[in-house]
């Protein structure tokens, strides 16, 4: 069992929640995790500046560092806090985070939407696919208009009219990298940029058959992937990072 720490899942809007419900669930019977949820509103601007400063806000008043965890633009958000205050981060776990963090689901979504004449609802129909692979018309249906609430109300950092780039590289702190094997977003050879970044202790692990949101489809291994990782930071040892490719 994990103890002696913190978890800190980064989560950027609540529509994406119940995508995170089961891994959080496994997490928490051996962990204590935590959620930091941020929304904002649409009179917002789309930018992490406030996000960040609010998330330090909170982790200031913590006595200890903690290991910070989230999925796409929720570990983007933990990648630049890292960066930017790595005293304050024990370990980062990112999930369906590319070495260029600015290649998102949201960019590919705006990619299509410039290239294609269809409507925005075939748009999102087409990104169901990308992101869940084939379900019936019904279930594709309800996650196209969850993916359309979460665009109404995320953070994305790119829209029709610009895509913004965020700094490339890796963090001080230990570092998990992990991915679905079939992302249609991520695919092998962008996840394999990592491995320029990654330093010694570091992590890099492929969910098979996982695609962007395999930490909702396979929870059950990436689980036991990252309390394994968040042990062997505490006691400041590490696992080879062959082993979690093989």
């Amino acid at each position: 069992m994990v103890s002696n720490f913190d978890g800190l899942w980064l989560c950027v809007n609540p529509h994406l929640k119940p995508f995170d419900q089961r891994l959080l669930h496994l997490l928490n019977r051996h962990a204590e995790i935590r959620c930091w949820e941020y929304s904002q509103t649409a009179d917002e601007p789309c930018c992490f500046e406030k996000a960040i400063i609010l998330l330090h806000d909170y982790l200031k008043q913590r006595p200890q560092p903690v290991h910070l965890i989230g999925h796409s633009l929720g570990g983007t958000l933990g990648l630049l806090y890292a960066n930017r205050y790595p005293h304050r981060v024990k370990s980062l776990t990112l999930l369906s985070v590319g070495a260029n963090p600015s290649v998102t689901w949201h960019a590919h979504y705006y990619a299509l939407r410039a290239l294609l004449p269809c409507s925005r609802e075939m748009v999102l129909a087409q990104m169901v696919r990308l992101l869940f692979g084939a379900k019936s018309p019904e279930i594709t249906a309800r996650l196209a208009k969850c993916l359309a609430r979460v665009l109404d109300s995320e953070i994305a950092p790119h829209s029709l009219v610009q895509r913004n780039v965020f700094d490339r590289g890796g963090v001080d702190a230990p570092l998990l990298v992990c991915h679905g094997a079939q992302d249609g977003i991520l695919d092998a050879h962008t996840q394999a940029k990592w491995q320029q970044w990654l330093k010694p202790g570091d992590r890099r692990w492929q969910c098979p058959e996982g695609r962007h949101f395999f930490h909702h489809d396979r929870p059950q291994p990436l689980s036991q992937i990252v309390l394994d990782f968040w042990q062997h930071t505490n006691q400041g040892t590490h696992l080879p990072l062959v082993e979690l490719l093989s």
